[in-house]
């Protein structure tokens, strides 16, 4: 019988950053941009790649913003394409568009068409990153295109995932297993790994690539954590659902209006996208309407020039090497939130 091994893991809700002295006067003085292993993001969000997240409006509207979007990979060729055609057309022309393949079947040809229409990112999009098909893929994408994309990679969950792929070829690395809103993995297989903790230990590698935390975001205060920890970006789905540019039509329950969001391990997801199930690992719901994703986007940046002003920093680097975490009881969470809610 092997030794199983035991240890402690961290979530968001489990830890607080600790305030300090700030000289910080205005939040003109503060730098929320970021560096992708050279892709240049004057916001550190990245649009999730599910096709009730993004496709054309929310990849101009993140460009726009200054994130990065990514367009899913559940239609064919022709229509993928013609999604990041419809973007490249309208001036002026987007920064950076990325858009998501998979690893196996069409996933060159994908590639190359993908390219050929202008995409500056390819993310290779998979559950279960740390696996033989994404090494062959990321060589033979490195063989055909060289250094001319960015190639981002996941999901993975720990340092040894991570620097696997790293030394495989990516650029970027998706850190995070089990931990979306709309993702039940780790109901389902018993496996995952908070993804803060995942965060933390990855940020401890050597490797160049740089770190995308994807998944158990819930807030901007997470957001925060998440690039504290280490992350150089975070990828979110939830909190883009239910824009004015996340695919789907607006309808109304009891009155109140909604959009469709859900996992692409989903039931409903699968039978759309390639007429079967393979295995349920994912959950569709309803997300409330919010209106313009600029708002959304607004408001993260705001919070995360005021988290930094929190700390008494004034760009992501300086966050990421000064920042103190304390552990905190459910008692201290329940504390974090607004009592009056609680009444």
């Amino acid at each position: 019988m092997s030794e199983h091994l035991i240890t402690s893991s961290l979530s968001f809700d489990d830890v607080l950053l600790e305030p300090k002295y700030s000289a910080i006067e205005s939040r003109k003085e503060i730098d929320v941009s970021t560096d992708l292993n050279g892709l240049k993001l004057s916001l550190p969000i990245v649009s999730s790649p599910m096709d009730t997240v993004t496709e054309a409006r929310m990849l101009r509207a993140m460009d726009e913003n200054g994130g990065l979007g990514i367009v899913h990979r559940y239609n064919d060729i022709s229509a993928q394409k013609s999604m990041i055609n419809s973007v490249k057309r309208k001036p002026p022309v987007a920064r950076n568009t990325g858009a998501a393949i998979g690893v196996s079947g069409d996933y060159l040809e994908r590639a190359e068409a993908l390219i050929d229409s202008g995409v500056t990112v390819l993310c290779l999009d998979i559950a279960h990153g740390h696996h033989i098909l994404m090494k062959n893929a990321l060589k033979a994408l490195r063989s055909a295109f060289g250094n001319s994309v960015h190639l981002m990679a996941g999901n993975v969950a720990t340092l040894r995932g991570f620097n696997d792929l790293a030394d495989w070829g990516a650029d970027s690395i998706r850190v995070g297993i089990g931990g979306g809103s709309i993702c039940s993995t780790r109901i389902m297989t018993g496996h995952g790994i908070p993804t803060f903790q995942s965060i933390l230990e990855c940020a401890r590698s050597d490797r160049d690539a740089a770190l995308v935390a994807d998944g158990g975001i819930r807030t901007c205060g997470d957001i925060a954590k998440a690039l504290a920890a280490g992350a150089d970006a975070v990828m979110l789905g939830s909190m883009l659902s239910g824009t004015d540019e996340s695919p789907g039509e607006i309808f109304r329950v009891d009155g109140m209006p909604f959009k469709t969001y859900r996992g692409m391990a989903s039931k409903e997801a699968q039978i759309q996208w390639r007429g079967h199930v393979s295995s349920e690992e994912g959950v569709a719901f309803r997300s409330p309407y919010k209106g313009p994703v600029g708002d959304t986007l607004a408001l993260i940046k705001k919070s995360l020039q005021s988290s930094f002003s929190y700390s008494g920093v004034k760009n992501l680097r300086e966050f990421q090497y000064s920042s103190l975490f304390t552990k905190i009881t459910q008692s201290g969470m329940a504390e974090s939130k607004p009592h009056i809610l609680q009444k």
